[in-house]
């Protein structure tokens, strides 16, 4: 390469960016570097109003050169256009990231309501009533021994201590009590 970057033609820009994707030429790169990371950096210094920014998103735009030099189709535009249409969506990208809104877990719209929504309370009331009339309809000695077995969590065979029943009566009766509550919901269903 003679003579300094700035006396480089448009096409020879085309050949080192074709020299950067094929080889992964640093040289080549280096000079692309040197003759469109100022002009890149000026671009987002009008458009970001912040040094800072201007000289991160260059830095930013001339690495997805590096790395996107092997998609460049000189048959499709220039070399210039292309970098540039690479910087305006590294700046794109920039302002979305900047204006998404940070997660706040604690956000009442992401914090699940105490109480469930209406529907599912009425439909929970609804068989909770349908239920306690079918408990209604069993006999006492086998209502005695559900509630035994569900509200207070006793085992059988604590049941059958407590009540002196044989075991297999304390089965039975509650077998016969689900038998009896499934046929009078399944009734009312």
């Amino acid at each position: 390469m003679t003579g300094s970057v700035d006396e480089l033609e448009p096409q020879n820009f085309a050949q080192l960016l074709a020299s950067v994707g094929r080889d992964r030429d640093v040289e080549a790169f280096e000079a692309i570097f040197k003759h469109y990371g100022p002009k890149v950096r000026a671009y987002m210094a009008k458009l970001a109003r912040d040094g800072q920014a201007a000289e991160e998103l260059m830095q930013e735009t001339m690495l997805a050169v590096w790395n996107k030099a092997a998609q460049f189709d000189p048959a499709r535009g220039n070399v210039s256009s292309w970098i540039f249409t690479i910087a305006r969506n590294q700046r794109i990208d920039a302002f979305r990231r900047a204006k998404r809104p940070v997660f706040d877990p604690s956000d009442p719209a992401f914090v699940p309501d105490d109480v469930p929504p209406a529907d599912v309370e009425f439909e929970g009331r609804q068989e909770a009533d349908r239920l306690r009339r079918a408990m209604e309809t069993l006999p006492p000695e086998q209502l005695e021994l559900l509630k035994m077995s569900f509200y207070r969590e006793a085992s059988h065979s604590t049941i059958a201590a407590e009540l002196g029943l044989p075991m297999g009566t304390v089965k039975s009766r509650i077998r016969l009590a689900f038998a009896k509550l499934r046929a009078a919901l399944e009734e009312r269903a």
